[in-house]
């Protein structure tokens, strides 16, 4: 009976040092349209009290188009009230895209894929909200436009500007 309530005894108190601890690193995913992009793996790093990095890896695999991008963002976080927090920052990103391209030959009317690969850059910037829980869970909602830099991808794209919103969950560690 002693071991029971020593074992609940430690339990309960690593149970409330874990509630005080200051969480360094989160990990999920982020969920947007990300230029059809869709889920991307996110994970954050703080590097002091106000300030953090966030990488998201996101890709793509289908029939005609397979692509991967890396994007990293530097966010100053702001205090708002009981776990809500809001951050912006500034970014950037590299990367790569392989298409089946539909074609059409004027000469007999045929259509036919053609194969074409590519590295594109990304300018972005991020602002959003964030709750965080008791427990180690966060939740939040950003908006993070994109400028695409590359003439290859613009061109498959048929616009260099990518507006995002997304919806995040990750555990704190």
């Amino acid at each position: 009976m002693r071991k029971i309530f020593l074992s609940a005894f430690m339990l309960i108190g690593l149970a409330l040092s874990t509630q005080a601890q200051e969480f360094k690193n989160a990990i999920g995913l982020r969920l947007g349209d990300n230029d059809g992009f869709g889920g991307e793996v996110s994970y954050q790093r703080w590097i002091s009290n106000k300030n953090r990095l966030e990488f998201d890896l996101g890709w793509r695999d289908t029939k005609h188009y397979d692509a991967a991008k890396l994007i990293g963002i530097y966010q100053w976080v702001w205090n708002i009230d009981n776990g809500f927090k809001w951050y912006a920052g500034p970014g950037a990103g590299i990367g790569t895209w392989r298409a089946d391209i539909y074609r059409v030959n004027n000469g007999n009317g045929n259509y036919y894929y053609t194969s074409d690969n590519g590295v594109f850059l990304v300018a972005t910037g991020d602002i959003g909200i964030e709750y965080n829980f008791d427990i180690p869970l966060q939740i939040s909602l950003d908006f993070r436009p994109e400028i695409y830099i590359s003439s290859d991808y613009t061109d498959l794209r048929d616009d260099s500007f990518g507006p995002d919103f997304g919806l995040s969950v990750r555990y704190k560690f």
